[in-house]
């Protein structure tokens, strides 16, 4: 089967040609566009198609939001995606929408190892279900339920749960970010915007203002999140560098709790563009003291395999993936 495949994010949309036989997906033709530069999804594709030349009748969209009775309202984009407006617009035959992190866990079960990087080796050759947490423009998760062959990917938005401080700090985040935003859910730290909140939060905390550096940085119109966790990599900044330890505790303790509620023996996924540049950071032990913090549980997570996803096309692996075995 030959089919468009996309991966539609708030920051940015990637878009490839897939072809599937049986189990294995070969990709090609991959372009990414920004997202927010385009009015909707169908002119992106439409230039897709104008740029590569490609034609096909089939093609299955993952998305950055709930997506039901084939219907989704991005998270975080003004845009409404409907798969059989799709269909009449691009002229296809079929449109298939699922959710981006669902995508991700269908492409999982097809990455060889060069594919992945371990941080913690949990129990050998452990088997059982999975789930892959995913922090970047908002916090993402899903599930793989292990049927005793295979693993089934399934949607949730869990990242959109209650954020649960643990101590005199935390609360004091909790306070500070309820201040601003009323509810305060687990994507209001763990993210990129998240990285940020904490940075504020902290600034307010110590009662101090950001460098004159950063400052001028942010001013000239940067990644806010990108440039504290580079100036942390550095060590060129206390204040980036306890805003991006207390994320990744945060982090830790978020993908605990999702791995806790899967019962992922079968292993924890880390997706998304924030693990995937920040390694080393996550490797120096906050995150896994968050994520092994769960009291009487510690053991259990213990057994769990922790690897960081490095295949960025996994999203359009899983997307086709997900239509080969419809």
């Amino acid at each position: 089967m030959r089919l468009l495949v996309g991966d539609i994010g708030g920051t940015k949309t990637a878009l490839g040609l897939a072809e599937t036989d049986g189990g294995a997906v070969r990709l090609g033709e991959t372009r990414c566009y920004p997202s927010a530069s385009f009015a909707s999804l169908d002119q992106i594709v439409q230039h897709y198609l104008r740029e590569t030349g490609a034609t096909c009748r089939f093609a299955v969209f993952a998305v950055a939001g709930p997506v039901h009775d084939q219907r989704c309202e991005t998270t975080n984009l003004p845009w409404v995606l409907d798969a059989e407006a799709l269909e009449q617009s691009l002229e296809l035959t079929c449109v298939e929408l699922i959710n981006d992190l669902e995508a991700v866990a269908w492409g999982v079960p097809i990455l060889s190892s060069d594919d992945l990087a371990e941080i913690h080796p949990g129990d050998p050759g452990s088997q059982g279900n999975a789930c892959v947490v995913a922090a970047g423009t908002g916090l993402g998760q899903a599930g793989l339920f292990w049927d005793g062959l295979r693993h089934h990917a399934f949607a949730t938005e869990g990242g959109h749960s209650d954020f649960a401080p643990a101590d005199d700090l935390e609360f004091a985040l909790l306070s500070y970010l309820k201040s601003r935003f009323g509810r305060v859910s687990w994507e209001r730290v763990v993210s990129g915007p998240g990285i940020v909140n904490l940075f504020d939060f902290l600034c307010f905390h110590h009662s101090v203002q950001p460098p004159d550096w950063l400052q001028t940085a942010l001013d000239r119109g940067g990644d806010p999140a990108a440039i504290i966790a580079q100036s942390a990599a550095e060590g060129n900044c206390p204040l980036c560098c306890d805003t991006l330890n207390l994320f990744m505790r945060l982090y830790g303790r978020e993908a605990g709790n999702a791995a806790l509620k899967h019962m992922a023996l079968g292993g924890v996924y880390l997706g998304g563009g924030i693990a995937l540049k920040n390694l080393a950071c996550l490797r120096r032990g906050g995150f896994l003291e968050g994520f092994f913090d769960k009291g009487r549980m510690g053991s259990l997570m213990r057994r769990m395999p922790v690897r960081v996803i490095l295949q960025p096309n996994t999203p359009l692996l899983g997307a086709a993936r997900f239509m080969a075995l419809q």
